[in-house]
C-alpha cells in the first residue's frame, strides 16, 4: 500500500504523518481529539510543559479505550485502527519531543 504525508495540527503546531490514503481521515480526527485534549489540560493550569501535557493526554485516551474495551464490545477492526493512530500519535509527540529539543 502506499502512503502519503498528512499534515496534522497539535497545539498550534503543524507535524507531518505518515498515512494510508484510506486512514487519512480517521488519522485527522484523533489528531483534532488530541489537540482538544491537550488544550483542555492545558487550560487548567495544573500541568506544566507540553510533554507533561502530551502524556496526560494520552494516559485520558488509553484510559477511553480501555473503558470502551471493558464495556464488552467485541474486537473488530477498530481495535487495530486505534493501534494504528496510537502509533502515529507516538510518532507525532517524538517528533515534538526533538523539536523542543532543538
Amino acid at each position: 500500500m502506499r502512503q502519503h504525508t498528512v499534515s496534522i495540527d497539535i497545539l498550534d503546531k503543524s507535524y507531518q504523518v505518515a498515512c494510508e490514503p484510506e486512514q487519512e481521515a480517521e488519522l485527522k480526527q484523533a489528531a483534532s481529539d488530541l489537540d482538544d485534549q491537550m488544550r483542555a489540560i492545558r487550560s487548567t493550569g495544573k500541568v506544566i510543559g507540553l510533554e507533561r501535557v502530551a502524556i496526560m493526554a494520552a494516559l485520558n485516551l488509553s484510559h477511553q479505550v480501555l473503558v470502551m474495551k471493558s464495556g464488552g464490545q467485541p474486537e473488530d477492526p477498530l481495535e487495530e485502527q486505534l493501534k494504528t493512530i496510537t502509533s502515529r500519535i507516538d510518532e507525532a509527540l517524538f517528533q515534538l519531543r526533538q523539536f523542543e529539543i532543538s
